[in-house]
C-alpha cells in the first residue's frame, strides 16, 4: 500500500504529490492528519480556520468514497500517528508535497526517519508555489532579497518554461497543461478501492475545538475582477480584491491554475502570485525571519513596552479612522483588505513604536489567510526591517491615506459607524509627534548619524 498524505493541498485536481502517487503505484491510500501539535497552540477555540480546514478534509474525504475510495484521518502529533501507520498498515511508499515552515520542515524530517527505520521512502514535491527554493536565484547562485529582480528572473524563467516544453513527441502543447501537468482523473482507479475503518469519527468537539459560522469566501472569483485587479485593489470600499488568500493557504484551489488565469488577463495580480514565491523562497534561505528582523541590525531598535496602546490597536480604538476600520474588518472577519494591512502595520510599529513581532503575532491569530511566510515578510516590510522593505523614515499618514483610498469614507463607515460623531475616540497619538520619535529612535538604533 501506497499512502498520500494531504496537509496544505486540500484537493484531488491537480495536486502534483498526488499525481506522482497515483502514477506510479496502485492502492494509494489518502491521509490527514489533524496535528495536536498545531491545533494546542491556538488560543480560541472557536478558530474559524480549524472549521475551514474540518470542513475541506471532510468534503475530500466524501469525493474519494464517491470514487469508490476512502481517506484516513487521524489525530494526534504527526510522529505519534505514523508509528501506529506503520503498525497497522503493510506500506510500501509515502508521497506528500512539501512545506517550507521551518516547523514543518522538522516534522518532515522526523517522519522521514521513524520510515526509513522499516525502509519506508518518502517521497515529496513541489505543490505549494510556482518556482521554490533555488529555482529562481542570482547568476551567482545566490537567493535574491529583493523583489523586484527576482520577479523579472521568475517571469524569464515562466516564459523559458512555457516556450520550451513539448510533449513526448516534440510537439508543442497548449499552455494550460503546463500550469495544470496533473491529470489525476487518469489514475483515479489507482485509489485504494473499498471504505476503511476510521475508528471513532473525529469531532471537532472531541479535538477541542467549537463550529465557527463565519461565511468563507468562495473559491472562484470572476474574470473581470482579476482583469480590473490594478484599478481597484487599493480602494478597500471595493470589491477589488480575490479573497482567495485562505484556499492558497490550505492547497483547496491550485496556484498554478490562478497563475495562469492572471498571466493572460492582470500583470499586477500576477505579481501578488510572484510575492508569494518570493517570501516563500526568503524564509525557506533565511529561517531566521520567523522570529527575528531579516535585517538583523533591526533588532537593536529600542521598542515601546506599551500594552495599553497595543490594546487599543488591537481593538480598533486608536483614534485614526482607517487604521480602525481595518482592525475592526480583521476582528469581525478575519480578513483585511491588502492596502489597510499596510497602513495598521505601518502605524503600529512607527506610530506606536511597538514590535512588529506583537503585531505579526496578532494577524497569525485572526487571520483566515494567515501564512508564516507572507506575514512575516509582510510585517518586516512595514517595519523597515525586512526584504525589501519600506525605508525605516517612510512614514504613512493614515489621514493622507483615508483621503486618497477612501475619500468618501464608505469603508471607515462600515466599519467605525462613531466616526464624525462626538463618541468617536480622539486619536490616541499626535502624528507629528509620533514621525519625529519614530526617526529618532530608527536611527538611533541603526547608529545612524
Amino acid at each position: 500500500m501506497t499512502i498520500f498524505w494531504f496537509r496544505r493541498d486540500l484537493r484531488l485536481e491537480d495536486n502534483a504529490g498526488l499525481y506522482r502517487a497515483l502514477k506510479a503505484h496502485k492502492n494509494v491510500l489518502p491521509l490527514f492528519i489533524f496535528d495536536k501539535n498545531i491545533l494546542s497552540h491556538l488560543e480560541d477555540k472557536q478558530d474559524a480556520r480549524v472549521t475551514f480546514l474540518y470542513d475541506a478534509v471532510h468534503e475530500l474525504q466524501q469525493k474519494m468514497r464517491d470514487l469508490g475510495s476512502d481517506m484516513l484521518i487521524r489525530y494526534g502529533s504527526s510522529a505519534e500517528v505514523w508509528q501506529s501507520l506503520i503498525a497497522d498498515y503493510q506500506i510500501d511508499a509515502v508521497y506528500c508535497n512539501h512545506d517550507f515552515e521551518p516547523s514543518a520542515i522538522e516534522r518532515d524530517a522526523q517522519v522521514k526517519d521513524l520510515l526509513s527505520q522499516k525502509n519506508i521512502a518518502l517521497h515529496t514535491f513541489k505543490d505549494h508555489v510556482i518556482f521554490e527554493k533555488n529555482e529562481v536565484t542570482k547568476d551567482d547562485g545566490k537567493p535574491y532579497t529583493v523583489f523586484t529582480p527576482y520577479s523579472r528572473k521568475w517571469k524569464a524563467k515562466l516564459a523559458s518554461r512555457i516556450s520550451n516544453w513539448t510533449n513526448e513527441n516534440g510537439e508543442e502543447k497548449q499552455l494550460s497543461f503546463y500550469f495544470k501537468p496533473y491529470p489525476n482523473e487518469k489514475y483515479v482507479g489507482h485509489f485504494f478501492q473499498k471504505t476503511i475503518d476510521n475508528q471513532s469519527f473525529i469531532s471537532l468537539e472531541s479535538m477541542g475545538f467549537t463550529r465557527n459560522e463565519m461565511e468563507f469566501p468562495p473559491k472562484t472569483v470572476a474574470m473581470k475582477l482579476i482583469k480590473e485587479y490594478d484599478e481597484k485593489r487599493n480602494f478597500p470600499a471595493l470589491p477589488g480584491t480575490s479573497r482567495l488568500g485562505i484556499h492558497f493557504r490550505f492547497g483547496t484551489i491550485s496556484i498554478r491554475e490562478k497563475a495562469l488565469k492572471a498571466l493572460f488577463l492582470n500583470e499586477t495580480f500576477l505579481n501578488e502570485l510572484i510575492w508569494r514565491d518570493f517570501y516563500a523562497q526568503i524564509l525557506f534561505h533565511f529561517p531566521h525571519v520567523q522570529k527575528n528582523a531579516f535585517r538583523k541590525e533591526y533588532d537593536e531598535i529600542q521598542w515601546e513596552i506599551n500594552e495599553a496602546h497595543f490594546q487599543q490597536w488591537c481593538e480598533g480604538k486608536t483614534g485614526y479612522p482607517l487604521v480602525d476600520a481595518g482592525m475592526r474588518e480583521l476582528n469581525a472577519t478575519g480578513f483585511m483588505h491588502n492596502r489597510v494591512r499596510m497602513i495598521t502595520a505601518s502605524f503600529l510599529t512607527k506610530h506606536l513604536l511597538i514590535d512588529w513581532r506583537w503585531g505579526e503575532a496578532y494577524f497569525a491569530k485572526k487571520l483566515l489567510d494567515f501564512d508564516l511566510a507572507s506575514n512575516s515578510g509582510g510585517w518586516q516590510w512595514a517595519a523597515g526591517c525586512g526584504t525589501d522593505a519600506a525605508p525605516y523614515f517612510r512614514i504613512f499618514n493614515p489621514e493622507e491615506q483615508m483621503k486618497k483610498f477612501d475619500k468618501e469614507q464608505k469603508y471607515i463607515k462600515k466599519w467605525v459607524p462613531e466616526y464624525g460623531t462626538v463618541k468617536y475616540i480622539k486619536p490616541i497619538i499626535d502624528h507629528k509627534f509620533a514621525r519625529e520619535r519614530c526617526l529618532q529612535r530608527y536611527k538611533i538604533g541603526l547608529k545612524k548619524e
